[in-house]
């Protein structure tokens, strides 16, 4: 008889084991699944052509095929000799091209020049997404995943609504793609080694106003990201209206169908592949992120406050890969003759921006205290200059002394996603220019009390 229960105690906890390893398994695995396995985005347009063609230019249809995305890759690799950089810098494909990565191929960074599957090659994509069923942690996309077994066994797709049907899957509600947790298990980025927070798009609004218990005032990502069409930027500033329409060629009219064109900040990237609408939408939801005021208070002293809100955006401003991005003042200051009082953030003949500018940005160091460009070599965050979401910084510039009846003052907010300056470098000089999009301006005239 002890044998029986001994044996039956056995067989549980290998059952209980093998279940645990078999969940495991599914977190987004290198080599864990066949191709095979997986829909192309292209029989998802059969029936889903209008979110198809929504998603078809965006950024997350471009994350493997980014030209500079490769630049950059590729430059990461470069002269690495430390094992722990070496393995950051082979890891982008795990966000980049999670279904690549998952059934084998590219497994490394490095493996991305090689003749890729198609369907490796169209980045973060429909199956990927609706096969999703949770994740194991909210950084370095952790996200586990219930394929079906191809075009002729697509299995179930999951979503935001209860009552889905089609007659080519089977459909399931899924109250992860309601939450910003799916967002942030690629929009949250550590080290694999360090361990570093290189991108905290995801915390960032985790721990903000925005994520608030009461319903009426919680904003997810996709209440911003998956509800801007062109001329709604849907920010927190705005109005955020509902997408009426149907999610299929055959299914009922909703009152909201999610977009997919995720604009962020970077619309010149897909008008590289001819996409037309994307960098003006970029441009509203950049315009409608941030406020500019001044405090002329302290006049007298020669002291002007500028103060910059984040005003619209649910995360910091700015965000992602932030000790690339740059965001930062444009200041001009005349007197009543014209004469240039003050001036600053003006970039020169290259477009780039000149020194004493005030930038909103992340720097990284190497663990000693010294600054790197690299991220595979980021051990440490030695400054955060960022603005969290519906906070307000102030910028406390002193004029030189003098006798002014008055003066104008000019300020500009500017964002580029990326410096000129590594442009020229990874890319050649002037073979790529992004906009510099004005966020937000303003022009007073301050009296001389």
């Amino acid at each position: 008889m002890k044998s029986v229960k001994k044996n039956r105690t056995v067989i549980f906890i290998v059952y209980v084991i093998s279940s645990f390893l078999l969940i495991i398994a599914s977190y987004s695995k290198s080599g864990h699944y066949q191709l095979s396995r997986f829909v192309k985005p292209e029989i998802c347009s059969g029936c889903h052509e209008g979110i198809y063609n929504q998603w078809r230019y965006s950024m997350h249809s471009l994350a493997l095929v980014d030209p500079v995305y490769k630049k950059v890759a590729s430059y990461f690799l470069k002269g690495l000799t430390v094992k722990d950089e070496i393995l950051e810098a082979e890891s982008c494909p795990k966000c980049h091209t999670p279904i690549g990565y998952m059934t084998g191929l590219p497994v490394k960074t490095s493996e991305e020049k090689q003749k890729l599957p198609d369907i490796a090659v169209k980045g973060i994509q429909c199956d990927f997404c609706h096969s999703a069923t949770g994740a194991e942690r909210n950084y370095n996309n952790s996200i586990a995943v219930e394929p079906g077994f191809g075009e002729d066994n697509p299995g179930t797709k999951r979503g935001p609504f209860k009552d889905s049907d089609s007659e080519y899957h089977d459909s399931a509600y899924s109250k992860f793609h309601t939450e910003s947790k799916i967002c942030g298990t690629c929009h949250n980025v550590r080290h694999v080694v360090y361990g570093t927070k290189l991108e905290s798009t995801y915390d960032e609004w985790l721990k903000g106003p925005y994520n608030s218990d009461d319903p009426k005032k919680r904003i997810t990502c996709q209440g911003c990201h998956m509800y801007q069409r062109l001329g709604y930027p849907a920010t927190g500033s705005t109005e955020r209206p509902k997408n009426p329409g149907s999610a299929s060629d055959f299914s009922k009219k909703r009152e909201h169908i999610f977009t997919h064109y995720f604009v962020g900040g970077n619309g010149f990237v897909p008008s590289l592949f001819n996409d037309k609408i994307r960098l003006k939408m970029a441009e509203e939801r950049l315009k409608n992120a941030a406020e500019l005021s001044i405090d002329a208070s302290g006049i007298k002293d020669y002291k002007l406050v500028i103060n910059i809100k984040n005003s619209g955006a649910g995360h910091y401003l700015p965000t992602g890969l932030t000790n690339v991005r740059q965001m930062w003042l444009e200041i001009s200051i005349t007197d009543h003759k014209r004469r240039v009082v003050y001036r600053s953030g003006r970039t020169d003949k290259n477009g780039y921006i000149t020194e004493g500018t005030i930038i909103y940005n992340t720097v990284f160091g190497d663990g000693k205290g010294k600054p790197v460009v690299n991220i595979s070599k980021a051990r440490e965050i030695l400054s955060d200059k960022r603005i969290p979401p519906m906070k307000t910084v102030s910028e406390t510039i002193k004029l030189p002394s003098g006798r002014y009846r008055y003066i104008n003052v000019n300020i500009k907010l500017l964002y580029r996603s990326v410096p000129q300056r590594s442009l020229d470098s990874l890319m050649g000089r002037g073979k790529v220019k992004f906009p510099v999009i004005t966020m937000e301006e303003l022009n007073k005239k301050v009296i001389w009390n």
